[in-house]
């Protein structure tokens, strides 16, 4: 019974301990992306270094993960793409990642592949400035509606502090006894 319960409890250590290490790739490639990329990259959009939004279908596998292991070894060797990235970025060197292994690097690719926006062009943007119409109505003299709605109410609040002034100034000349006929 002893041996049952030992062997058990051992099955369930080997368990817990092989779920615990299993982190999901794309949470691990946030970790590492938040961690080694970010301060250069994002997914969305350029800084130092290119937005990564598609990367997985621009480039194999291998060539990325040959890129971050190092890129200066890449545009050394003449690969026209990583000549291409380091003219376009001022020949900034993206620094060496050995350290990486390949599973770490296609975690990320995960990460940035769930993090990508898709590409659209906002039509807004295209539309000329003179077709679009506001939200409001801006007021111009024509507007005489509001304006005598607006008059109105002016002329009502002071015929109300007017008469407020008349009945306070009738209530204290009854008080002090002052009424004039």
């Amino acid at each position: 019974m002893k041996n049952k319960i030992f062997v058990s409890a051992l099955l369930l250590s080997f368990f817990l301990m092989a779920t615990a290490n299993a982190i999901p790739p794309i949470e691990e490639g946030k970790t590492l992306f938040l961690t080694r990329c970010a301060a250069c990259h994002n997914v969305n959009k350029n800084m130092t270094g290119p937005a990564l939004s598609g990367i997985d279908a621009r480039r194999s596998i291998d060539w990325i993960i040959n890129f971050v292991h190092s890129s200066q070894t890449m545009v050394k060797g003449g690969d026209k793409d990583a000549l291409a990235i380091f003219e376009k970025f001022n020949k900034v060197p993206m620094p060496d990642h050995p350290d990486l292994t390949d599973e770490n690097i296609k975690s990320i690719v995960a990460y940035i592949k769930a993090e990508s926006k898709p590409l659209t062009v906002d039509k807004a943007q295209l539309a000329k400035p003179g077709k679009k119409q506001t939200a409001y109505r801006p007021l111009t003299i024509n507007n005489y509606v509001f304006f005598i709605g607006y008059l109105v109410v002016v002329a009502g609040l002071i015929a109300a502090l007017y008469f407020a002034v008349q009945l306070k100034t009738f209530e204290r000349n009854k008080k002090n006894g002052t009424l004039s006929a």
